[in-house]
């Protein structure tokens, strides 16, 4: 099937119903993050379904779709660059990054980035050793570019490919990139880091109880709450107290 017939495909599969809902849910009113949204009303299983049925699509049509006005096209689009990715190597995977972040004005929802940037950037930062604290530091590498973006999504793609690197226990530039967003006026980095944290706690309590304490003063409350999720309700009152 072309990109063409997978979109009319997709189109289809909306309900009006759903998308209504969809609309309020994904904050698409005058002023919201996701303002001017438009939904078709899938839901994310039938999404899956459906790259199911259609699993020999290539790159071409990930960049065609992507490109998509619709919110559920655009998440389709990049499921199928995480898809690929996870069966690519080498140029192939690079090409499916390069790709990616050449397109960061269309993933442009928290459900969007959360579903492909840490499979897409992270796995490939990782994979290619660019974790190095420097290339953050000094502006070479990828991540420092995306943190200091005026882009709240680009900005939340950094953080959520930070992901990868917790998993492996590689801590150092995760934290570096949390300190950089301890004054981000969005409340969609505020959580998306609390969470972030919160993950490297789970790995590492006292390296997590040791950046709260180095920080909890410039650290908004709704970083805080997600970070420390999992202590105890004593531990939890405790920091919030402070």
């Amino acid at each position: 099937m072309t990109h063409k017939e997978i979109h009319e495909y997709l189109i289809s599969l909306g309900n009006p119903k759903i998308a209504l809902q969809s609309k309020g849910y994904f904050k698409t009113g005058p002023g919201d993050y996701g303002e001017e949204d438009v939904f078709l009303g899938i839901r994310m299983p039938v999404i899956r379904d459906t790259l199911k049925q259609f699993k020999q699509a290539n790159l071409d049509t990930a960049q065609a779709l992507v490109k998509s006005p619709y919110h559920e096209i655009r998440l389709f689009a990049l499921l199928l660059m995480v898809a690929l990715f996870k069966k690519a190597k080498g140029k192939d995977q690079a090409d499916i990054f390069k790709l990616y972040l050449a397109n960061t004005q269309y993933i442009n929802n928290w459900d969007l980035v959360d579903s492909s940037a840490h499979y897409i950037v992270g796995q490939y930062l990782l994979n290619e050793d660019l974790k190095d604290k420097a290339l953050f530091k000094y502006g070479e590498g990828v991540l420092y570019k995306l943190v200091y973006s005026d882009s709240l999504w680009e900005r939340r793609i950094a953080v959520l490919a930070t992901f990868q690197l917790i998993r492996v226990h590689e801590f150092e530039l995760p934290l570096s990139i949390y300190e950089v967003l301890l004054k981000d006026q969005e409340d969609l980095i505020h959580k998306a880091v609390g969470w972030m944290l919160r993950e490297l706690g789970k790995r590492d309590r006292t390296l997590l109880e040791s950046f709260l304490n180095r920080h909890l003063s410039q650290m908004p409350r709704t970083m805080l709450r997600y970070a420390i999720e999992k202590f105890t309700k004593e531990e939890r009152q405790h920091y919030l107290a402070r």
